[in-house]
């Protein structure tokens, strides 16, 4: 069996909870971080390890970590960065509150997160950082600009880590979904309402058969379970050559081809179209 120690994060629904469960069953001695006590409780009687965290506050993070070390006795082999939200909205519409409140979940709590667990790892001599990123890690559509942003930063931040923990025994792998159902939506509607003012904006008209789905909970024909993200996270935890990239969905080979091979006006057309869908 194997008992290496790991934590993911965001661990009370969608993708978090499956994988968490999942490595659980396969072996792992995992840590479930989540916000709530209502979740840590549901998560702690599933036989999970539980740390509150919540990655918007700094002062969270570090009592999570120094609660890991403690649980880990300092043998903490692996972190999956996963919990975030999406913030959506034309670029015209959010405040700049909006953007930092982005920032500071998906990016800067990551960082934070992942610079004080390293040093576990190191003293290991061995480790895995596995980041969630998206296929709007690559690519920009209407109305996901502050999410893409957020995770066009967890790319290059992960790119550059990999290539500074290159002979240290540590590996950088991200994951790169399209559609997946969760309950990813209705957090996105939330922030939605809470920052943009429908009424007056510009884009009034263009908003509503688009966000339309989120009351409906509509997914697109081309959304896969959780479990199609779990297995590329497997294959990054267990491989001893993770790659770099690991796309989830037929979405992301395909936007990531057609950002390479199509002129960037042609590319522009399609994404401009893909906004909407």
């Amino acid at each position: 069996m194997n008992k290496r120690w790991i934590v993911v994060t965001g661990s009370s629904t969608g993708i978090g909870y499956h994988c968490a469960t999942e490595l659980q069953a396969r072996g792992w001695n995992v840590i479930a971080t989540a916000r709530r006590d209502a979740d840590l409780a549901r998560l702690a009687k599933e036989g999970l390890g539980v740390v509150r965290m919540d990655y918007a506050k700094p002062d969270s993070i570090a009592a999570a970590v120094e609660k890991i070390a403690a649980m880990t006795d300092g043998k903490l082999y692996a972190l999956f960065n996963n919990g975030a939200y999406a913030q959506k909205g034309a670029l015209e519409d959010l405040p700049a509150e909006a953007l930092r409140a982005q920032f500071e979940v998906n990016v800067i709590g990551w960082h934070d997160l992942t610079q004080r667990l390293l040093p576990l790892m190191r003293a290991n001599g061995s480790g895995r950082v596995i980041q969630l990123s998206s296929f709007l890690g690559f690519v920009a559509l209407r109305w996901r600009g502050a999410y893409a942003a957020s995770k066009f930063a967890v790319e290059a931040l992960s790119d550059t880590l990999r290539l500074e923990l290159r002979g240290s025994g540590i590996h950088v792998s991200l994951i790169e979904p399209g559609p997946i159902s969760t309950g990813f939506g209705d957090t996105a509607h939330a922030h939605f309402k809470k920052y943009v003012d429908v009424e007056n904006s510009h884009f009034q008209k263009a908003y509503g058969p688009l966000f339309e789905r989120f009351e409906k909970g509509q997914d697109s024909p081309l959304t896969l379970p959780p479990e199609a993200v779990f297995q590329k996270v497997l294959r990054a935890l267990e491989s001893p050559h993770p790659k770099a990239r690991y796309p989830v969905t037929l979405v992301t080979p395909l936007f990531s081809w057609l950002k390479f091979l199509l002129p960037r006006p042609l590319f522009d057309r399609f994404a401009y179209w893909a906004s909407d869908q």
